[in-house]
């Protein structure tokens, strides 16, 4: 196979950037698409091509397959990767790379068909043996069919998007009157989401862990599980905070989960990186949830403990090398947080503006991964993700000693974020204990609203950061030969991708 030279990273945001900063410290050209909401954004800013795609609206651009391979194509790109989110999971998108002569940077098309649709995932996973959580899927289900089942499973159920994740369609149901308004919701959300509104139901389990498990695979059919995260400190079944090693696992779950991921991977032919969901109870019973044929959002923590640059694995496998890795022993513990654009004290309400003022975090065990820079309008077409804090140290509670110092030294002005609750999270005595099930949030931070500590952590965060920005007395500061200062290179002042790369 030809050596890839140009990417596009087919998607925007931090994830756009973190594939553009892969792409360039591997020599490879990197392109940009951008929707005119982000046309000032960091990503188009970053690359060595950029192209536009069109109005804000994710059908007219981040979902647009047709916008995507012509922009492809005039960027010259001989390889597609296409992130997390928008059409990672489109195995239509996927064949359509492919058919256009470009790589694509993920499993093949037919196997994003039978596992990035959870119906038939459950399906690969029972053949190979794997329990799964009692549910009903079945491809193209009616909604009579859905409620049907559903008075057969027993409520509450979960009524989840067949297409994806990031808890997108997902809707919780405890009472039968809910269930057909639940349904229609689910699937409009899911098909704006995904482009596709199907839908299944699984029983609702409330006292579990949610852990998955990072695999690699080749196209020469080795698997390697690079360990698992733990990932149960969710909000609306949306993950915000997830850590690798899970604190939960005993060595003996640890194995069988990752026998349990290698066995779905192989039993599907899987190519390049991917996430095995499972659901795990207090007794160590774990369930399969569905088969991430994509790049994960938290897929730094295991980068940190693994050692491994999961980008570059992907690009390499794309290429046809082989795997070199051998097997994985985690090492030390790595936390990230996810940055949001939301007001937590006003129930997770979207909060867009102007970025004013930015001041990362950084220093040794320190990593952001950002599409953030100052006089950026956070748009309101898209998830309020702004950026994830990434954090390793030697053992759990260090690190989440150096989380709490890395979030307390984030400054975000202009719009409002869940920084503060962040930190409440990390600082709570049963996050400290590991006691982190999926009801940890619904269960610690009922109605919470920040208190007068957290404000005043927020403030001398803020103060500390207009201290630093301002020069000494007196300083000029650098300056080009006519007086004028020089235009900065993004990729010195803010970094979206960095581990230790300067002192705090």
């Amino acid at each position: 196979m030809p050596r890839i030279q140009t990417v596009l990273a087919a998607n925007r945001g931090e994830i756009a950037v973190r594939i553009i900063r892969a792409c360039r410290e591997l020599g490879l050209r990197a392109a940009a698409v951008y929707s005119d909401a982000d046309a000032d954004a960091l990503h188009p800013r970053l690359a060595d091509v950029r192209v536009p795609l069109g109005p804000p609206e994710p059908r007219e651009s981040y979902l647009n397959i047709g916008r995507l391979i012509d922009a492809a194509r005039r960027a010259e790109a001989d390889a597609v990767h296409p992130g997390y989110g928008f059409l990672a999971e489109s195995a239509e998108f996927a064949a359509a790379v492919r058919d256009a002569g470009m790589v694509w940077v993920g499993p093949p098309p037919e196997v994003i068909a039978a596992l990035g649709d959870k119906a038939t995932a459950r399906r690969v996973a029972r053949e190979a043996g794997i329990p799964e959580v009692p549910g009903y899927a079945e491809p193209g289900a009616s909604d009579e069919a859905l409620r049907a089942a559903a008075r057969r499973l027993g409520l509450p159920v979960l009524i989840k998007a067949a297409a994806g994740g990031g808890g997108l369609g997902m809707r919780l149901v405890e009472r039968e009157e809910a269930l057909a308004e639940a349904l229609r919701a689910a699937r409009r959300e899911a098909a704006a989401a995904f482009g596709s509104g199907g839908l299944l139901l699984e029983r609702y389990l409330p006292e579990v862990r949610h852990i998955e498990v990072q695999v690699l695979a080749d196209q020469h059919g080795s698997v390697l599980a690079l360990g698992e995260r733990e990932c149960s400190v969710q909000r609306r079944r949306q993950k915000i905070v997830e850590e690798a090693p899970s604190p939960f696992a005993s060595p003996a779950l640890r194995a069988r989960l990752a026998h349990a991921a290698r066995a779905v991977a192989a039993a599907a032919g899987y190519v390049s990186a991917g996430t095995a969901e499972f659901l795990v109870d207090a007794d160590e019973r774990f369930y399969f949830l569905e088969m991430n044929t994509r790049l994960q959002v938290e897929h730094p923590v295991t980068e940190a403990t693994a050692g491994v640059d999961l980008v570059k694995a992907q690009l390499r496998i794309a290429e046809g090398e082989p795997l070199r890795l051998e097997p994985v022993e985690p090492r030390g513990h790595a936390i990230e947080c996810r940055v949001y654009a939301e007001d937590p004290a006003r129930d997770f309400r979207p909060s867009p503006g102007v970025i004013r003022l930015l001041r990362e975090p950084a220093g040794p065990g320190v990593r952001v991964d950002s599409g953030l820079r100052e006089g950026w309008q956070v748009p309101v077409a898209y998830d309020p993700l702004l950026s994830k804090v990434i954090v390793w140290d030697r053992t759990r509670e260090d690190a989440i000693d150096r989380m709490a110092e890395a979030l307390r030294r984030y400054v975000i002005l202009g719009c409002r974020t869940n920084l503060d609750f962040l930190q409440a999270i990390v600082g709570h005595e049963a996050f400290r204990r590991g006691e982190t099930t999926t009801r940890f949030v619904e269960r610690h931070f009922p109605g919470w609203r920040p208190g007068e500590p957290l404000l005043a952590l927020a403030a001398a965060g803020i103060l500390e950061a207009l201290r630093e920005a301002a020069p000494p007395a007196g300083a000029a500061g650098p300056a080009g030969p006519s007086g004028a200062r020089p235009a900065s290179d993004p990729w010195e002042t803010i970094g979206p991708w960095r581990m230790g790369a300067r002192g705090a």
